[in-house]
C-alpha cells in the first residue's frame, strides 16, 4: 500500500486503444467476486428495506491501487477528448462535472479510493506539513488560549499536542477505510431487519446472539457518520430491534444469550446471560444518546432504551452479593460462578452501579477488585493487570474512555485501565515474536490471540512433535497461562488499535499483504486462521504461502470490536457519545472513577474529544516501511 505515482510521465503517450482494456478490466475485477484461495464467494444478500447510500458489496481483497487505477484511466477518457465541454479544470472551477485537475483524485471519487492523497505523494508529508504549521500555531504568543484547550473546548484544530488525529494527516492507510466498511456491512447485511438480531456468525447457519446486537446497535451511527447508509435507515433498524427487545422474554430485564433469528425464542437451551445482556444494553444506550434530536423517531429510541435499561433488575442477579453470577436458566437456577477477578464483565458492574432502577451497592465494585492482585503481574516487561485473551482488554473500551481516569485500583498502581491494556496488547506481541511453542507464521506483525475458532479438536503430527489444535477456544498469555494452539484471531490486534497504533498499524497491514483473499472476504477479516495446520499441503513449509487452516465464519462479537476501535481511532465517536450518557458516569463515578474527563462536562456526540497529552505514542508511518508497501499475497521478511 502507500501512494501511488502518476503513472504518465511528461513527454509520455497514453494510447486509447491501450487505456480501454485496462479500464475494463478493472470496472470487471471491480464488479467481481473472488474467494479466499480463488474460490467464488457469494456474498449475503442485503434484506430488502436495507435503505440508504450503502454501496454494493466491494471485492474481496481488493487492492486500493486497482480503485485508484480505475480511476485514472477513466481520466484518460475524460480529459483528453474533444467534448462539447469545457475543459476539466474549468469544469471544477464552475461547479460542474468533475472536481479537481488531472493530477488530483476527485474529492468524492468512487471505489475504496477513499479521501485520496494528491499524486505521488507519501501520507507521511501530510503528517510533517501539519506538524510544522504546529509549531507556528502553539509557540506563536497569540490572544487564543493554549492549542489543547482550544481543541478541547470544541474549536480551532483537531486532535491534540502528541498526535493528530489520523484523518487529519492523511497518515492512515485507505485499507482501514475498506475494512472498516466491509466491518460494518455485516451487521447492516447478515441482521434481520424484522427485528434487528444478528447472527452470532455467519455464513454458517446460526441463531443470534444479543451481545452481537449490542455491537450491531453501536454499528449503525458509525454507518450514518461515515456515509454507509441515511440517518433515516439507521433510525429504522434501531427501533426495529428496540421494539423487538422491549416485547422480548426476559428475566427480570435480562436475556437468553441465544435466541433465534426470527421468533427470537430461546435457542440451543442457552442461558440468561448477565455479560452478554450488559454487551447488548451498551448498544442500547450508545443509540439513546447518539439519537438525541426531537425528531418523533429519536425521541422514540430514546424511551424504549429507557425501558430496557430501566428495567433489569441487578440485585436478583446477587444471588451471593455483593457480586453479579455469571447466568441462570429455569432449569438450575443461578451458575455456581460470579463475575470476579478482571475480565470483560468490568462493563456488567459499571452498568449495574448506574442504573436508575435496582443499582447494585458500591461494595460490588470493591468485591470485583479484591482479586486483582491475584492478576497483576510482569509479563514480557509488562507490569499490568492480566486476562489472557485480549477481549478482555477491549470490549468495555469499546464504549467506555477509560484515558486518564482512575479507580482506586488503579491510581494505587500508578496507571489507568487503557493504558492497562495498552500493556497488554505489547506482551501478546512480545510474546509472538518469542514464539515459545514455535508456531508458523508468527512474528513481529503476525499476533493476536483471543476468544476464536480454531482447527480443532485434532492432533497432527507435524513441526517436530505431537501438536494439538483447539475449537473454539479462549486463547491468550498471561502470568501463569497459556493457551496457544497456533490459532490468529485477526479481531485480538486490530481491536487494540486505539492502545497501541504503532504496532497494531503495521500488523493489520501485514496479515492483509502476506495472506490477502485467504483470510479476507466480503466482510473483512474472517475469524481466524492458522498457519501451522498442514491442510492440503503435502510438505511442511517454514512459511506457507497461505495458512493451511482459515475459519469460514465471522463471529459477531469478534466483528464489532474491530468496527467500533477503528471508528474509536479515527474520531473517538463512540467514546464522546458515552461520555454524555448519564448512567454511564454514575456508574463510573460510584465505582470511585475520577479525573480526566470525567472532572468535565458532558460532551455531545459531535463535540471533540479532548485526550490526555501524550496518551498515544507518536504514530509512525506504517506506510514507510519497506517491509509493507509490497504487492498483496507477497510473503514480508
Amino acid at each position: 500500500m502507500g501512494s501511488y505515482p502518476l503513472t504518465r510521465a511528461a513527454g509520455s503517450r497514453c494510447r486509447g486503444a491501450l487505456v480501454l482494456p485496462l479500464l475494463v478490466a478493472c470496472c470487471a475485477l471491480l464488479c467481481g467476486r473472488a474467494g479466499a484461495a480463488g474460490h467464488s464467494v457469494t456474498p449475503a444478500t442485503p434484506a430488502p428495506d436495507s435503505i440508504g447510500v450503502l454501496r454494493p458489496p466491494l471485492p474481496v481483497a481488493l487492492d486500493p491501487f486497482l480503485a485508484d487505477a480505475e480511476q485514472r484511466s477513466f481520466r484518460f477518457f475524460w480529459e483528453t477528448g474533444n467534448a462539447p465541454t469545457p475543459p476539466l479544470a474549468s469544469i471544477a472551477a464552475g461547479g460542474s462535472g468533475l472536481t479537481g485537475h488531472s493530477a488530483t483524485p476527485a474529492p468524492d471519487s468512487i471505489g475504496v479510493l477513499h479521501p485520496p492523497l494528491p499524486v505521488a505523494v507519501d501520507p507521511f508529508f501530510a503528517d510533517l506539513e501539519e506538524r510544522t504549521f504546529r509549531f507556528f500555531w502553539e509557540t506563536g504568543n497569540v490572544p487564543t488560549p493554549p492549542f489543547a484547550t482550544i481543541a478541547a473546548g470544541g474549536s480551532g484544530l483537531p486532535g491534540h499536542w502528541a498526535t493528530p488525529t489520523p484523518e487529519a494527516t492523511g497518515a492512515l492507510d485507505p485499507f482501514f477505510a475498506d475494512l472498516e466498511e466491509r466491518t460494518f456491512r455485516f451487521f447492516w447485511e447478515t441482521g434481520n431487519p424484522r427485528n434487528g438480531l444478528i447472527p452470532d456468525r455467519y455464513p454458517t447457519p446460526s441463531f443470534a446472539s444479543i451481545a452481537a446486537v449490542g455491537f450491531g446497535l453501536t454499528s449503525y451511527p458509525i454507518g450514518v457518520e461515515r456515509g454507509y447508509i441515511l440517518r433515516e435507515a439507521a433510525r429504522v433498524r434501531v427501533l426495529a430491534t428496540l421494539r423487538f427487545f422491549v416485547a422480548a422474554d426476559n428475566q427480570h430485564g435480562f436475556f437468553y444469550h441465544f435466541i433465534d433469528m426470527r421468533s427470537g425464542a430461546r435457542a440451543h437451551e442457552s442461558e440468561v446471560s448477565t455479560v452478554d445482556t450488559a454487551l447488548l444494553l451498551a448498544g442500547v444506550l450508545f443509540v439513546q444518546s447518539y439519537f438525541d434530536t426531537q425528531d418523533p423517531q429519536d425521541m422514540e429510541i430514546r424511551a424504549l432504551a429507557e425501558e430496557i435499561y430501566r428495567r433489569v433488575d441487578w440485585t436478583w442477579a446477587q444471588p451471593r452479593p455483593p457480586a453479579v453470577a455469571l447466568a441462570w436458566t429455569p432449569e438450575q437456577g443461578f451458575a455456581s460462578l460470579d463475575w470476579n477477578g478482571y475480565n470483560e464483565a468490568m462493563l456488567v458492574y459499571l452498568l449495574a452501579l448506574g442504573s436508575p432502577t435496582h443499582p447494585v451497592g458500591e461494595q460490588a465494585w470493591t468485591q470485583w477488585t479484591s482479586s486483582y492482585d491475584k492478576y497483576w503481574g510482569t509479563l514480557y516487561d509488562q507490569t499490568y493487570l492480566n486476562f489472557a485473551p485480549l477481549f478482555g482488554h477491549q470490549y468495555t473500551h469499546v464504549w467506555v474512555d477509560f484515558r486518564g481516569i482512575q479507580d482506586g485500583y488503579m491510581r494505587d498502581h500508578g496507571l489507568d485501565y487503557f493504558e492497562n491494556s495498552r500493556r497488554a496488547t505489547y506482551a501478546q506481541r512480545r510474546y509472538a515474536i518469542a514464539n515459545p511453542k514455535q508456531w508458523q507464521g508468527y512474528g513481529k506483525n503476525v499476533w493476536g490471540m483471543s476468544a476464536s475458532d480454531g482447527p480443532g479438536p485434532a492432533r497432527e503430527s507435524n513441526l517436530g512433535g505431537d501438536r494439538r489444535f483447539l475449537k473454539y477456544a479462549a486463547r491468550g498469555v498471561a502470568v501463569g497461562r497459556i493457551v496457544d494452539d497456533g490459532t490468529i484471531a485477526p479481531t485480538a490486534a486490530i481491536s487494540s488499535l486505539p492502545f497501541a497504533p504503532e504496532i497494531v498499524l503495521p500488523a493489520t497491514l501485514e496479515m492483509y499483504h502476506r495472506f490477502g483473499s485467504s483470510i479476507y472476504s466480503s466482510y473483512g477479516f474472517l475469524d481466524a486462521f492458522n498457519a501451522s495446520v498442514r491442510g492440503s499441503q503435502s510438505q511442511p513449509q517454514p512459511m506457507p504461502v497461505l495458512p493451511g487452516w482459515v475459519d469460514p465464519d465471522y463471529i459477531g462479537i469478534d466483528q464489532g470490536p474491530i468496527l467500533a476501535m477503528i471508528e474509536n481511532y479515527r474520531s473517538a465517536l463512540v467514546w464522546r457519545v458515552m461520555r454524555g450518557n448519564s448512567y454511564v458516569r454514575e456508574g463510573l463515578e460510584r465505582a470511585g472513577f475520577s479525573g480526566g474527563w470525567l472532572a468535565q462536562g458532558p460532551l455531545g456526540p459531535t463535540a471533540l474529544a479532548p485526550a490526555p497529552l501524550g496518551q498515544y505514542p507518536l504514530v509512525l508511518n506504517p506506510l514507510a516501511s519497506a517491509a509493507l508497501v509490497q504487492s498483496p499475497l507477497a510473503p514480508t521478511p
